[in-house]
């Protein structure tokens, strides 16, 4: 089992993404619209997205990196140490 996702959020893929024609690339979480990128952090995004489509959780962990709803429900762990 992989420390990133434990609980295994990501094999349900909350994340989709939709390139426009223009090039910028619009991010949803479960058919919400969450982040717009435009300009060189879209290009930057195109690029990985196209070396990591072919891997599901490879791409969801990268979708949910930009968006930052990386770490939802484990942040009370680095109290206890």
């Amino acid at each position: 089992m992989s420390d990133i996702d434990k609980r295994n959020r990501l094999s349900e893929e909350p994340f989709t993404y939709r390139i426009t024609k223009n090039g910028t690339v619009v991010i949803y979480h479960k058919g919400k619209q969450i982040k717009f990128l435009k300009d060189r952090e879209a290009l930057r995004l195109i690029e990985r997205i196209n070396e990591v489509e072919d891997n599901i959780t490879e791409l969801q962990l990268l979708l949910a990196k930009i968006t930052g709803n990386y770490k939802r429900g484990n942040e009370k762990l680095g109290k206890n140490k």
